[in-house]
């Protein structure tokens, strides 16, 4: 899943001094060469990621002769040990990151630019997708990662509530979705309390609060950040409150809401039959699946008609995959890359992950014809969705300018104010803090 930079005071610049390795975990001698890979945890546990990464890892064995030690390393741990890498000098031949941390990453000269005969190694350019490969760096450089799982935001909605309710199809614009979760708003037991709500989000998350203001940003003809943060422009300024106003406004949201930061709680109440509707990523499918849920169908986001800006539904979320610069076996290292982005071992690895496939060839295998939302997952990741700004600065923006929302959906749950200046007057806050820190 895409997990947001949050990296302390002064880490960027802690990133750039670090920027020479002395050493790396590859052995490219003799005839027992041996690759370490540190891949980011994409399933339930460690061991399940273990389970999955095995098969295609011993694939590459077989076709290369190169073993592979793998270590799947939590979120929680990931950064700061790619940073500890980057200083230290012991780090991995391979490795995945967030693609929100490429350009932060890139800024340490410690990883391989993928450009001439390197890109060409792990299929070149056109392997991608456009999209996905766009999040690999610094616009204009030559980028240091390439897109290993590709990843989308689509609105899941439960076709039950909707059939009880006499929806016959799920909502394509704004206003669509604002009048269907007020008519999926109800007290459905009499009780005179609402016990079943249109929506459900994570108010006080900083990953959704941010992603959404992109998204809706772009859709209002916003942007976030134009050489420094421009958070309280009018479109961006619409784009939140159009956000915060499900809650505030229209009450199609659960007050409730405005606590929720871990990334399953909406999903709880989705799955728990309390919302009706849920904006999150595709790889959410593998914990709906743990807990037994499948009555669901997926469908676009919602965009605005008129519509000013882009037709934005999404980031373009996902996991990219890096290699050193000092990796003993740089032949070695870029022909893994090349496997696991193969379009083969994308199938399998999309498959298993509930990820969407980030090598175009790809999408043309019969196996992924199984999966129903397949398409539509596909459409919104390549003709909808656009990388957050590739700034070194995209970790800390997430979190000044998510916690901003957050406040904003703590004061709505509250019954504060959360008109249109308020809401201008929390973001200018957070454009501030964003300049102090430059």
């Amino acid at each position: 899943m895409h997990v947001p930079l949050k990296p302390a005071a002064g880490a960027c610049t802690a990133l750039a001094l670090a920027a020479a390795l002395t050493a790396c975990g590859g052995d490219g001698s003799g005839d027992n060469r041996t690759l370490t890979y540190w891949a980011s945890n994409q399933g339930a546990s460690v061991a399940e990621d273990e389970e999955v990464l095995r098969p295609a890892l011993d694939r590459f064995t077989e076709e290369t002769g190169i073993e592979v030690e793998l270590e799947v390393i939590p979120w929680s741990e990931l950064y700061n040990r790619i940073l500890t890498a980057v200083s230290s000098g012991d780090a991995p031949d391979v490795l995945n990151i967030g693609n929100t941390w490429a350009a932060s990453l890139q800024e340490t000269g410690a990883f391989v630019p993928f450009e001439g005969a390197d890109l060409d190694a792990v299929g070149g350019q056109d392997r991608f997708v456009e999209t996905s490969y766009a999040t690999g760096g610094a616009p204009g450089e030559p980028p240091t990662s390439v897109p290993l799982y590709g990843l989308s935001y689509a609105l899941f909605y439960n076709p039950a509530m909707f059939e009880e309710a006499g929806i016959e199809e799920p909502p394509a614009t704004w206003e669509e979705f604002v009048a269907t979760a007020e008519e999926l708003t109800r007290d459905t037991d009499g009780d005179g309390e609402t016990d079943q709500y249109g929506f459900a989000l994570e108010g006080g998350s900083e990953r959704q609060n941010s992603h959404m203001a992109f998204v809706l940003g772009r859709q209002h003809g916003g942007r976030l950040w134009d050489d420094g943060p421009t958070f309280a422009s009018p479109e961006q300024v619409d784009a939140v409150k159009m956000w915060v106003d499900l809650m505030a406004e229209h009450g199609v949201v659960d007050p409730g809401n405005a606590e929720f930061s871990d990334g399953t709680q909406a999903v709880g109440d989705f799955v728990d039959g309390r919302a009706a509707m849920v904006i999150v990523q595709g790889s959410t499918r593998t914990s709906m699946a743990e807990r037994g849920f499948s009555d669901y169908e997926i469908a676009e986001v919602p965009v605005l008609d008129p519509l000013p800006g882009e037709p934005v539904q999404s980031i373009a979320a996902g996991i990219n995959i890096s290699v050193f610069t000092d990796t003993g076996d740089r032949e070695g290292a870029l022909a893994l890359v090349e496997h696991l982005t193969s379009p083969e071992e994308q199938v399998y690895l999309s498959q298993e992950f509930q990820t969407l496939p980030v090598a175009r060839a790809a999408y043309d295998d019969e196996a992924l014809g199984a999966d129903e939302h397949m398409e539509t997952f596909r459409t919104i990741l390549a003709e909808h969705a656009e990388p957050m700004p590739q700034i070194p600065e995209e970790g800390q923006m997430e979190t000044v300018l998510g916690e901003a929302v957050a406040g904003l959906f703590a004061e709505a749950a509250t019954g504060g104010d959360v008109s249109e200046d308020a809401v201008r007057a929390a973001l200018e806050d957070a454009e501030t803090q964003m300049n102090a820190a430059d």
